[in-house]
C-alpha cells in the first residue's frame, strides 16, 4: 500500500489534530447553546424535539461560519467562495441531523439528548472533514 507522504509525517498529524481542537473548540460554545435552547424549546415551549433542534442547528452554522473562517482554517479566501462551501455543508449536516434525530426518537423511541449527542458526534465529523477538504482547502 502506498500511503501518500504527507500521511507519515508528524507535522501533518499534529496540524490536523491542532485543526480538528479548533473546530471543536469554536463547535463547544454553540453545542452548550444548542443543546439548551433544544432543552427549553422541548420543555418550556412544547416544540417538537426534531423542529427543535434543526432551529437552533441553523442558528449555530451562522456562528461557527464566522469564527471557523477566522480561527480554525485562517482562510483568506472570498467569503462567497467559502460561504457556499461552508452552508452547502452545514445543510447536508442539517439533513443528517434531522434525519438521526428523527429515526432515534420515532423508529428507535430514544429520549431525544441521547439521540441528539449521536447526531452531534456524527455530524462534528462530517463537517470538520467536508470543511477541511473542500470549503477551506490550500
Amino acid at each position: 500500500m502506498n500511503t501518500p507522504p504527507e500521511f507519515r509525517s508528524a507535522s501533518y498529524w499534529r496540524a490536523l489534530w491542532s485543526q480538528m481542537f479548533s473546530f471543536a473548540s469554536v463547535g463547544a460554545a454553540w453545542t452548550a447553546v444548542h443543546y439548551g435552547l433544544l432543552i427549553v424549546l422541548v420543555e418550556q415551549a412544547g416544540i417538537d424535539a426534531v423542529w427543535a433542534s434543526t432551529g437552533s442547528f441553523v442558528m449555530g452554522a451562522i456562528v461557527n461560519y464566522g469564527l471557523n473562517y477566522r480561527f480554525t482554517f485562517r482562510s483568506n479566501k472570498p467569503h462567497r467562495e467559502t460561504a457556499f462551501k461552508f452552508f452547502a455543508i452545514a445543510l447536508t449536516g442539517l439533513l443528517l441531523n434531522g434525519a438521526i434525530m428523527h429515526v432515534a426518537i420515532n423508529f428507535l423511541n430514544w429520549h431525544y439528548l441521547p439521540s441528539q449527542i449521536i447526531a452531534t458526534g456524527v455530524v462534528f465529523l462530517w463537517n470538520f472533514f467536508a470543511n477541511r477538504s473542500w470549503t477551506f482547502r490550500g
